[in-house]
């Protein structure tokens, strides 16, 4: 143990003394932050390994404080081509229909307020008919996510009873929701019928008993099963699912209300085709392909989607004002299922052409100093990308990168300084090649993004 080195070590009141006093921070978190740097400081001393000053430590701690007194949610630019992307907040949403919703949540809203009776109302009343009509079903319910939606459905009906659900579709998305955890967790008993690959509507019949509370059909949104494969249609379920006085749950995932195909991308089954199907309720996400908050949206028929409504659970998945007003704004960009307002990022990003983002690259290249484009070996190449989140996962979207393989640099160390810039860019490396892929680099963001690449 080193005495002079412990004497180097400065008071938590002598460093709160030098904080400035606009540092945006609890003091009870500054404090804190300042023990346990201390603390830090002072096992090294013990171990006679301190090698800086006193002035020194106090810098330090200083620092620490106003790295930490920077909010740590930050504004980034997207370099790896993956629109619905879930470590970035999976749907950019974007400045306009922000702007709109905060306009009305300044101050109060009539959340639950019905502004003609002066009576109390109902939260899903902002959407319900606007959600209803798009997707064509008899009513709807927002909740805080699809897992939520699938869970409060299977528990409100089918609690205590039997889920009967394809082996093919016991799908896991992300690790986190998993179908046969999830019909436990809304305490159902999971009956399993069928294979892997063929699942025939026979099976169903055979599974189906007095104890059946009902059928669950899952998309598998996340992958495909080729070659000797059988599946149940939709409306073969519906059938037999009213048939046998059951109801059938579809969980579609990730939900789209325009028509993908028509737009230039991989082909989704709109929700309006499966309403039609007959199934009784559907649930998907409102954060993936539908381009609005998190969410989990219900949509079927009234007499399912009250019962779910009155589930006591309901009110623990229930979304706030913020989300509610941001759907509203989102389903409002949508005129048809074939013409969305430019408004929706989320499909504006996914339908930007390829043709359009090589142009946009080439224009960047031209605005990018000589030098710094010879020292980071920077290229414009074509590429190919997913929508992400599960989203469209059969085929690959065309789009366009910017290709980097530096020579003053290693490659790992030029994607954290992107990463760890004033302005964030997270792109991806492949190889010994970096890219930051312009599929999701929004409009506004191109002037930055060159900055960005010129301050590097």
């Amino acid at each position: 143990m080193s005495l002079n080195q412990l004497k180097q070590l400065p008071s938590v009141s002598e460093v709160l003394l030098e904080v400035r006093k606009d540092t945006k921070l609890h003091n009870d978190y500054i404090t804190k932050i300042i023990t346990t740097e201390i603390s830090q400081y002072r096992a090294d001393a013990k171990a006679g390994k301190l090698k800086i000053n006193r002035k020194e430590i106090v810098d330090s701690i200083l620092g620490e404080i106003y790295r930490l007194a920077e909010p740590s949610m930050k504004n980034i630019i997207n370099g790896t081509g993956v629109v619905l992307h879930t470590g970035f907040g999976r749907a950019p949403i974007s400045k306009k229909v922000i702007s709109n919703a905060t306009k009305k949540l300044e101050g109060y809203v009539n959340l639950e307020f019905d502004l003609d009776s002066g009576k109390r109302g109902e939260r899903q009343d902002h959407i319900n008919n606007l959600l209803s009509a798009i997707c064509g079903s008899e009513s709807s319910l927002m909740v805080n996510n699809n897992a939520a939606a699938v869970l409060i459905a299977l528990n409100t009906c089918a609690e205590g009873k039997e889920v009967i659900v394809s082996r093919g579709q016991e799908v896991e998305i992300g690790g986190s929701f998993r179908i046969p955890d999830v019909v436990r967790k809304s305490y159902c008993n999971l009956v399993e019928v069928g294979t892997t690959n063929r699942t025939h509507l026979k099976d169903y019949e055979k599974a189906i008993t007095k104890n059946t509370g009902t059928i669950l059909w899952a998309h598998t949104s996340n992958y495909v099963v080729q070659g000797f494969t059988k599946e149940v249609s939709l409306t073969e379920l519906a059938e037999l699912a009213k048939k046998k006085r059951i109801p059938l749950v579809a969980d579609l995932g990730s939900g789209a209300l325009a028509d993908m195909a028509k737009m230039g991308l991989p082909p989704e089954e709109l929700v309006e085709e499966v309403v039609k199907t007959g199934a009784d309720i559907i649930t998907f996400s409102g954060d993936k392909l539908l381009g609005g908050p998190q969410s989990g949206l219900i949509v079927g028929k009234k007499k399912f989607v009250n019962k779910i409504h009155k589930n006591p659970l309901y009110r623990t998945y229930r979304c706030d004002k913020w989300t509610i007003v941001l759907m509203e704004e989102t389903l409002r960009t949508y005129a048809s299922d074939e013409k969305v307002s430019g408004d929706n990022l989320s499909l504006k990003l996914l339908t930007t052409s390829q043709n359009t983002l090589l142009k946009r690259g080439e224009k960047m290249l031209t605005d990018i100093p000589k030098k710094k484009i010879k020292d980071l070996g920077i290229s414009l190449v074509e590429s190919k990308v997913e929508a992400g989140s599960g989203s469209l996962p059969v085929e690959a979207i065309p789009s366009a990168a910017l290709q980097f393989k530096p020579n003053v640099m290693s490659v790992s160390k030029l994607a954290k300084a992107f990463r760890t810039g004033n302005i964030p860019v997270v792109g991806y490396t492949k190889g010994n090649t970096f890219y930051i892929d312009l599929k999701a680099v929004l409009p506004n963001q191109v002037s930055r993004l060159i900055q960005v690449i010129q301050d590097v």
